[in-house]
């Protein structure tokens, strides 16, 4: 893993690298860094052993620049089985996006069997080659993942599957933590569930995660499930696996949108 972390801190404030740089405007933030900053901060300031976050829903609203960020958090929900934050995350006084976590105590599994789609049947990551740069990627773009496919998983109609890892830290100096990583993956589902013959068209304004089980390992495996888009407004849906697994889903909105150079 690089050492290059997207993020470094300074006072209360986090100061975003280059290696921040999104593919839709060459001085904007990355969405996936915004909404994994978002998690990571309600993660570190709430959770708790056996109290993890089970949803989070991230609200993307404003492309930001590289001006240092600062996160607040609130609890708006405290039981003995279930937690509630919400975190909203700030650049010059300006709100950019804000997330809501539900953080669920563990228990006892139920008896029973319920019905499960069948098992991912894709090839472990270790059975498949490294992806070339990303087509979607900018001039200034650095890499922010490693993902691995069979064949193209952009740029095609067909249903795509893929695996991805981080390559970098979220902050330096901090460890990435399970859901951290997932929590900064889980934006892979705008491109690979939104892309098709014409590349990527549509800049994701949320993303909702479900999680029944933080990810085991480095690599989360991506399924899109669904797709959806009426006059410049989609939708899109991914399962989410690790090497042992399904582990969630997520589910994102996005609108039509041209890159600037």
């Amino acid at each position: 893993m690089s050492t290059d972390a997207f993020f470094i801190v300074e006072g209360e404030a986090f100061v975003p690298q280059p290696v921040c740089r999104g593919p839709w405007d060459p001085n904007s933030l990355h969405g996936r860094v915004v909404a994994g900053l978002l998690g990571a901060e309600i993660e570190r300031r709430h959770a708790e052993p056996h109290l993890r976050v089970a949803r989070m829903t991230v609200d993307l609203w404003r492309l930001p620049t590289f001006i240092p960020i600062t996160v607040e958090t609130a609890v708006r929900r405290e039981g003995s089985r279930i937690r509630v934050v919400d975190a909203e995350a700030f650049a010059a006084g300006q709100s950019i996006g804000r997330a809501s976590c539900v953080l669920l105590r563990e228990g006892e599994q139920p008896a029973g069997e319920v019905w499960a789609p069948p098992p991912w049947d894709f090839p472990p990551p270790s059975a498949l080659q490294p992806d070339p740069r990303p087509p979607i990627a900018n001039e200034g773009w650095q890499p922010m993942w490693e993902s691995r496919s069979q064949g193209r998983a952009f740029g095609t109609v067909g249903q795509k599957r893929t695996w991805m890892r981080e390559v970098r830290p979220l902050v330096a100096g901090r460890e990435l933590t399970p859901f951290q990583r997932v929590a900064l993956a889980c934006d892979f589902a705008s491109p690979l569930a939104n892309s098709g013959s014409a590349g990527l068209a549509y800049i994701n304004v949320d993303i909702t995660l479900y999680l029944h089980r933080y990810p085991a390992g480095e690599w989360i495996g991506f399924e899109s499930t669904d797709h959806g888009a009426s006059d410049g407004i989609s939708m899109g849906q991914c399962r989410l696996y690790d090497e042992a697994g399904p582990i969630g889903a997520a589910t994102v909105a996005g609108l039509a949108q041209r890159r600037r150079s």
